[in-house]
């Protein structure tokens, strides 16, 4: 088969496999998780061994250490994606859940029921342990899906998705419906987004770049975040050490992520009393402080902030600092440069934080804790297959119950309409 009729045909065949997960009962996609997670350790020294030879190439190709990191197996790992999949069992299954009944003045009962999406197109940058997540997220929830990982990564989500799909088998259900993608080139991608008739939805998750050419080329809706430009606002009210070790762990904890703080918002009133003890923690640490005029005078040792630093993503030891007059001022301009993923407020003053919860419009927005919370296992989702920052279907991290939609159900009892 040429290139595009072999992605027309994986696509064809998810499709047939939605049809029978949908029919899918919880027993039979609990026990297809379990069948998943053991077939993850019985092939353990196989995927290893296979995901030696890309990261082998990686290195050849002088690939960044974060990058090799991320592409890189070991037993833990394999063992947490297991793991991961068992956790995923003890979730409610939110297929066919029925929400929200009413009753029309005709007698109808008319309600809501989850139902599954359909077919998933993921797209993925050089993370394996993403085949084992979003496969066993699409099982649960009763979709099929496809998994395009990155061209680094290609052997090593093979062999993931053959234990998977294999696992399938075992218990009766339909193999094609977790599909690696088995084609490097790029041009697949291109193929995938045009099978608007045969994919109902694509979720890329990567860098800016790899979004923004997934939007620019797709016919399929897509559920997407361009980046996290999060922020910690640092109220009048807030207590020092409370907001001083919020705001260290939302930066310093693990600064590569979309859930790290990269600007920090200080009211005026509180300035002089935090800045100071905050910049010494961060000195310790190797994070680069960036600030606007009023913070330099604070902190002589922080570099000019311009323009630019206001809605950077960093992914680094490197913070903007803004001191504003005011809690409008602090979500004016989380607005103005803000991605709408993540914002906290550190404050004692209970008006200021409903009126942040509630005038914030990001996806999460938290009151006293840090934006790594941010995240669909922290708070309580299970795994998560992406983050979404579009206001429709989904909104925030993905779980379980945003790869379904809900359809309307009525029950009647001989109603015509007049």
């Amino acid at each position: 088969m040429t290139g595009r009729n072999e992605i027309t045909a994986i696509a064809s065949r998810a499709r047939d496999a939605a049809a029978e997960m949908s029919r899918a009962d919880s027993g039979a996609k609990n026990q297809a998780l379990l069948e998943m997670a053991k077939g993850l350790r019985d092939r353990m020294e196989e995927i290893i061994d296979r995901n030696a030879l890309d990261v082998a190439d990686a290195k050849k190709k002088g690939q960044t250490k974060a990058l090799i990191d991320r592409l890189t197996l070991n037993q833990a790992r394999i063992e947490e994606m297991a793991a991961g999949l068992e956790e995923v069992v003890a979730l409610p299954d939110p297929v066919g859940e029925i929400t929200g009944m009413w009753r029309r003045p005709n007698g109808l009962m008319v309600g809501q029921m989850r139902i599954p999406l359909g077919v998933i197109l993921l797209i993925y940058e050089a993370r394996p342990n993403v085949t084992a997540d979003a496969a066993g997220l699409c099982v649960k929830s009763g979709n099929a899906v496809i998994l395009r990982g990155g061209s680094e990564s290609l052997r090593s989500n093979l062999a993931i998705g053959e234990a998977l799909r294999e696992a399938l088998t075992r218990v009766d259900l339909p193999e094609d419906a977790v599909q690696v993608v088995p084609i490097a080139d790029r041009a697949a991608i291109d193929t995938l987004l045009t099978l608007d008739e045969l994919i109902d939805l694509v979720i890329p998750r990567g860098g800016e770049g790899l979004i923004r050419r997934v939007v620019e080329k797709s016919r399929i809706p897509v559920l997407k975040h361009y980046k996290g430009v999060c922020h910690v606002f640092v109220d009048a009210s807030a207590n020092t050490k409370m907001a001083i070790d919020i705001c260290f762990n939302a930066k310093v904890q693990r600064p590569g992520v979309c859930n790290a703080m990269e600007t920090l918002l200080v009211h005026k009133d509180i300035a002089k009393k935090f800045l100071p003890r905050m910049a010494e923690a961060y000195e310790k640490t190797g994070v680069e402080l960036r600030g606007c005029t009023e913070t330099r005078k604070i902190l002589p040792k922080a570099k000019k902030a311009t323009e630019k630093d206001w809605p950077e993503e960093y992914l680094d030891l490197i913070l903007a600092v803004k001191v504003v007059e005011s809690i409008e001022e602090a979500m004016d301009h989380i607005r103005k440069y803000g991605s709408s993923h993540t914002e906290s407020i550190v404050t004692e003053n209970y008006a200021n934080a409903q009126r942040f919860l509630r005038e914030v419009q990001s996806s999460t927005v938290i009151v006293n804790a840090s934006t790594r919370f941010s995240d669909g296992g922290q708070m309580g989702l299970g795994a998560e297959i992406g983050i979404s920052t579009t206001r429709l279907h989904a909104y925030g991290p993905m779980g379980l119950e945003s790869l379904t939609a809900k359809k309307f159900i009525i029950y009647g009892d001989g109603q015509v309409r007049k």
